[in-house]
């Protein structure tokens, strides 16, 4: 006769569901009152006797949350049982307390264990890695092998992230030859690992090898070789092996597609994007608010603001990383308006900005030149304790600079307690920009004392400063340091530089013999700089030559058509100027309208020439006229050669008198108090009448004039120029 189970009491039944159920949801549904169920398991021992599997659930809630104070309470109470005995639960513990960040209780723990497997050691390898302890990590995975322990493809996964983040290739090669002989080259996620490390360290031939030699690779295979070439800056690569990934028949996920939108975004592969976006849309992967943000950057190198934008707008719960990339994107495609009015919506949103948002907003008042606005983001700087970050504080040497205040600039460049290349760049570049080329030349010299470095982007700004300030011999000599005392062999921006010195100089004819002599293909910087040497120095005949050159190279730049144009016109050449401006037309290039930018009480103002648009125009009008009476009396005769059109003297004297920068400059006299300087800045070079008639202004209205052009400052008072009229 079948013998029927004993019939289980109701409390039993009870309790033995409410164990099972707990445990499971603590697992499997983690977003639903995890800690409330943890604190209930630990307290509600009367109802449920945990086991240690229930325990080993309950740890890894804790691990997930990161949540230390709930995580030795579970500690304590597994010792209180006697569950501490358990391998598995104390190699659980060790896990948690090392994804806390508590590595002195993990190693505690883990030191006292008397016996300890492959999870215990690997465990110690991944947690001293991912806490940022590298060569603890690779000094544990010696241990382990002077200990007997036969490390697993587990191990190896977890100790080659060490070696990715000393950058050491060797090593990775080393732990590579130590996979081979111990046989788990054939395990698929220690290729994985090897692929996506190699190509960290800058090795991606390397990555390379070892993908090609897969017999079998999964989503994580090619997604760890688009994202080495990604990472590597060889976008097209990464585009190219995405499109064979697709061929295979290997479907992207999330990552994949990470990758190839940061690819994207570095070569502005607009179209390439946009297909990567439809794909999210069309597999319902659009809640993925990584791929958003993405999505959202990609689209905003690109250039294509709109679209960012609305994707931005799309997001629903929109984290510090959403918005950073959207004033991001205003900040470097010149909307600094936008990335101001952003700002202010994040704020009302509640969002704390980071370093990241802050040099986002830096950047934009240093675009602008907006100084009131940046001292009010600099005090935000101060109150959210960001002005240690060295990104930050570049970023705030940089706004001053082009904000008119090279002195605090300074002032901050000398208070920051960790500088790093970046910071010494933005401050030579400062003092090259304001014409202080000695300033530059010094603190150049004051930087190779402190043993820092030189790369090549510093000597550009170094020379561009010589350039500046007319320091020809300077120049010279460290031109020629970079190959002989730094080992940085010359390249063509270096040499566009040099003519740019000796041109500024007035030495037409020695820039020309340089270029000739340029190991390198000059291009159109070097040939640019000649060209603006010899409008400056009405040099027609090699200024025909120089041109001859750029239209050779087929140039984009409107600016060089203008630039012959300008020759020919200041010399009465009207028929070839016209020619000129017709060869650009035919081309499709259209010559940048100049415009011109003042802050009055933290309001942008923006003015084009001729403009009658402003609400104040009429009252704007009236003060130029004031002025230019007083300026003719006090001896100012206008330099109607900067009037490059074939029209009467008065007409070219009407036109001269609505450049952007005057009315600006009048808009500033009519809304700010006496005694207050005026700064203004200017997106093109400023003519030399409108320099002329600057300096006049400033004397008579007794008054500093900050003009920051396209490529200088200019610092007029009492009717000189900071830059000795040499521009």
């Amino acid at each position: 006769m079948h013998k029927r189970d004993p019939v289980k009491k109701p409390s039993d039944f009870i309790t033995e569901c409410r164990k099972k159920i707990y445990s499971q949801t603590i697992l499997h549904f983690p977003m639903y009152s995890r800690r409330v169920a943890t604190c209930w398991l630990c307290k509600r021992t009367t109802l449920v006797q945990p086991n240690p599997v229930t325990i080993l659930s309950v740890v890894s809630v804790c691990r997930h949350l990161r949540d230390l104070h709930v995580g030795k309470s579970i500690h304590n109470f597994t010792i209180r049982r006697g569950f501490d005995t358990e391998l598995s639960v104390r190699n659980c513990l060790i896990d948690m307390y090392l994804k806390c960040g508590r590595i002195d209780l993990a190693r505690g723990m883990f030191d006292r264990m008397s016996g300890r497997n492959v999870v215990s050691w690997s465990t110690m390898i991944a947690g001293y890695t991912q806490n940022g302890h590298a060569l603890e990590a690779l000094e544990f995975f010696r241990q382990m092998q002077e200990a007997n322990v036969k490390p697993n493809s587990v191990t190896i996964t977890n100790v080659l992230p060490a070696c990715a983040q000393l950058g050491d290739v060797e090593r990775v090669k080393w732990i590579h030859d130590f996979a081979v002989s111990n046989g788990f080259e054939s395990d698929i996620s220690v290729r994985n690992s090897l692929i996506a490390m190699y190509a960290k360290c800058g090795n991606v031939e390397n990555a390379r090898q070892v993908f090609d030699k897969m017999p079998k690779r999964d989503v994580v295979s090619w997604s760890a070789m688009i994202a080495g070439y990604s990472q590597n800056d060889n976008g097209h690569e990464a585009l190219v092996l995405f499109n064979q990934m697709q061929q295979a028949g290997v479907k992207p996920n999330s990552v994949t597609l990470l990758s190839v939108l940061s690819a994207c975004a570095k070569l502005g592969a607009l179209q390439q994007g946009k297909w990567v976006h439809d794909y999210v849309a069309d597999n319902g992967m659009h809640f993925y608010i990584s791929l958003q943000n993405s999505l959202l950057d990609m689209y905003a190198k690109c250039g294509e603001m709109e679209i960012a934008r609305k994707v931005f707008e799309q997001i629903s719960t929109r984290d510090v990383v959403s918005w950073n990339a959207m004033i991001s994107g205003y900040s470097q495609n010149g909307y600094a308006n936008e990335t101001l009015t952003l700002f202010h919506q994040m704020q009302l949103a509640r969002m704390l900005p980071d370093s990241v948002t802050m040099v986002s907003l830096l950047l934009a008042c240093a675009h602008l030149g907006t100084l009131q606005q940046g001292k009010l983001i600099h005090d935000y700087v101060i109150k959210s304790e960001l002005e240690s970050d060295v990104f930050v504080g570049t970023a705030l040497i940089d706004m001053y600079n082009k904000c008119g205040s090279v002195h605090i600039g300074r002032q901050f460049f000398d208070k920051m307690s960790e500088r790093d290349l970046v910071s010494w760049n933005a401050m030579i570049a400062g003092y090259g920009m304001h014409g202080h080329g000695q300033d530059a030349v010094e603190l150049f010299n004051q930087m190779q004392q402190t043993g820092v470095k030189p790369d090549h982007i510093i000597f550009v700004c170094i020379l561009s400063a010589c350039s500046h300030a007319g320091l020809v011999d300077e120049g010279w000599r460290l031109f020629d340091c970079m190959s002989r005392d730094y080992s940085i062999t010359p390249r063509v921006g270096h040499y566009a530089c040099l003519v740019d010195l000796l041109g500024r100089a007035g030495r037409l004819q020695q820039a020309h013999d340089f270029i000739k002599r340029m190991p390198l293909q000059p291009d159109s910087r070097v040939w640019g700089a000649l060209l603006g040497a010899c409008r400056i120095h009405n040099n027609i005949e090699l200024g025909e030559c120089v041109a001859k050159q750029l239209f050779d190279l087929n140039t984009k730049d409107a600016g060089h058509y203008i630039l012959l144009s300008n020759i020919y016109a200041a010399a009465g050449k009207w028929h070839d100027a016209a020619k000129v401006v017709s060869m650009m037309k035919d081309k499709g290039l259209k010559k940048t309208p100049g415009y011109s930018v003042i802050e009055v009480e933290r309001t942008v103002h923006t003015f084009l020439s001729g403009d009658r648009s402003h609400p104040q125009s009429q009252k704007i009008y009236a003060m130029l006229e004031t002025l230019s009476a007083q300026m003719e009396t006090a001896g100012y005769v206008p330099n109607v050669n900067d009037v490059l059109h074939d029209v009467e003297e008065k007409v070219k004297e009407h036109i001269l008198y609505g450049h952007s920068e005057r009315l600006a400059i009048a808009f500033g006299l009519i809304n700010t108090s006496p005694g207050t300087t005026i700064q203004i800045t200017k997106n093109l070079r400023v003519c030399g009448d409108c320099h002329s008639a600057t300096k006049f202004i400033s004397k008579i209205v007794r008054r500093k004039i900050i003009v920051r052009d396209a490529y200088r400052f200019h610092h007029f008072k009492d009717g000189f120029c900071s830059c000795g009229d040499y521009w």
